[in-house]
């Protein structure tokens, strides 16, 4: 199989390895070159191209994975990313042959305060602009699909991994603390247990379906608080100022029918032992 990877960043590399350790050919489509020698190294063929500008992809693919990110969280940015750029690629593939099309989205599009469980089924619920854009890009990437073309999407909980950690050094500085609306459920998403799932979804998604990549224990502010401050071998800040309703979505994302139909068995099945098992990289460069 043939595949391009729209958006070869961070995620994007470690799709595109996985899928050149398997034996396909990867083409990773990213604005530059700076990562062109690392690329090359994890098998993906490198292609700098502002992929808006493209009127033909020039070589036949028998499936996209558009992972692109914003480059600014306002919604101009987002529009561009996730609307303009969706909309554009689908049109590409839809006149050049291609089977699949896997749209990598954000389980920010369903933002419930209340607690409630949300699964693949849930009706999406955008509480800003940012938000109904992503809305948009949903819909659009599965209207498209038809004939040939089979159009799918994964929503994505938060991502951590290898070089990103985050939420880690915001427990280290004080900025994720205990307090006012630490009940909050936090839904986390390994980069290594993403990567699987749209494997997968090449291999026998359905077209026009909606996945969830997202860990089996979705937790709660205060126990991932709690825990990176002992992991850390620190006391964890508080911060008593109210945050104010509508700061943070407060919902348990669910993926057990995902990982079921597509036969997913999480590497990493929560927080807890994603963040271990690299514990010596984030020691390393997580400020002390």
């Amino acid at each position: 199989m043939r595949v391009l990877i729209a958006g070869c960043g961070w995620l994007g590399c470690a799709i595109g390895a996985a899928l050149a350790r398997a034996g396909h050919r990867v083409v990773g489509a990213r604005r530059d070159l700076a990562a062109g020698e690392t690329m090359e190294s994890m098998g993906i063929q490198p292609w700098p191209v502002d992929l808006m500008r493209l009127e033909t992809l020039g070589k036949p693919f028998d499936a996209i994975v558009a992972c692109q990110s914003a480059d600014q969280r306002t919604p101009r940015a987002y529009r561009q990313a996730y609307v303009e750029l969706n909309e554009h690629l689908l049109r590409l593939a839809d006149a050049e042959g291609v089977s699949r099309f896997i749209y990598t989205g954000s389980t920010g599009v369903l933002s419930y305060d209340d607690g409630r469980d949300v699964d693949e089924t849930t009706s999406p619920r955008s509480v800003d602009e940012r938000g109904a854009l992503l809305v948009e890009a949903e819909s659009m990437v599965l209207a498209a699909g038809r004939g040939k073309l089979q159009t799918s999407l994964v929503r994505l909980s938060g991502l951590y991994g290898p070089g990103r950690h985050g939420t880690v050094q915001r427990v280290r500085d004080g900025r994720l603390a205990l307090g006012p609306g630490d009940e909050r459920t936090m839904n986390w998403c390994h980069r290594d247990d993403a990567v699987r799932m749209v494997i997968q979804m090449l291999d026998r998604g359905r077209g026009g379906a909606i996945y969830h990549a997202s860990d089996a224990h979705p937790t709660s502010r205060r126990d991932v608080v709690n825990w990176i401050a002992h992991r850390l071998g620190i006391e964890p800040r508080r911060n008593d100022e109210d945050p104010g309703e509508g700061r943070a979505s407060h919902r348990r994302v669910l993926a057990d029918r995902s990982r079921e139909e597509l036969g997913v068995e999480l590497v990493h099945a929560d927080f807890r032992h994603g963040l271990d098992a690299g514990w010596e990289e984030i020691r390393s460069n997580v400020d002390r």
